[in-house]
């Protein structure tokens, strides 16, 4: 815009004294424009008045009350206290590792603590286990006792049948088969 003007001002024969007011008149006006339009931003923010970006909003610079130089009359505020960390029982469990770590060294556990806990309680579980199946095992009713005492008997009588007839002469076995087959055959007739 000053170049439009100057150029226009050239071509005329103007004084120099026209020049130079036509000049600041120029300057005017576009110190003006720059203050309007910094007020326009004031009033919508970084946008312009129609929502668009402002072409200004490049050339106008951060006022200085924005910049923090000034910040000794705030209220700082302070950290808050962690309260796990707080706690007793995290101060005495924090200490023991320390400890631990301090008489071992680096290499004393590669495993994490959760996973030694629960590797243990699972040893626990199995041998707690193995010792109820072991007393399911010794502790028997007297019922299912019972029962195994005729068992074993009949068992044995088994034995002792099948080793007598083992030792029993051969005439004594075919006999017993005869008698087998003849009756048999006769409850076949009856049949």
């Amino acid at each position: 815009m000053y170049d439009i003007l100057l150029a226009s001002a050239e071509g005329c024969s103007l004084s120099s004294r026209c020049r130079y007011d036509l000049f600041s008149l120029t300057f005017c006006v576009l110190f003006v424009s720059v203050a309007s339009a910094y007020a326009s931003l004031q009033q919508h923010g970084s946008e312009g008045v129609h929502g668009k970006s402002s072409p200004v909003a490049v050339f106008v610079p951060r006022p200085d009350y924005l910049e923090g130089d000034e910040d000794t009359d705030l209220i700082k505020p302070k950290k808050l206290v962690n309260p796990v960390k707080a706690s007793k029982s995290h101060q005495e469990l924090h200490r023991e590792l320390l400890s631990s770590y301090k008489r071992a060294g680096v290499s004393v556990e590669m495993k994490p603590e959760l996973q030694r806990v629960l590797e243990s309680r699972r040893r626990d579980q199995l041998i707690k286990q193995r010792k109820e199946e072991d007393e399911a095992r010794r502790k028997v009713s007297p019922l299912e006792a019972e029962l195994l005492k005729r068992h074993k008997k009949l068992e044995e009588l088994e034995r002792q049948q099948e080793q007598e007839d083992l030792r029993a002469p051969e005439f004594v076995k075919v006999k017993e088969n005869l008698r087998r087959t003849s009756v048999q055959g006769k409850e076949e007739k009856e049949v």
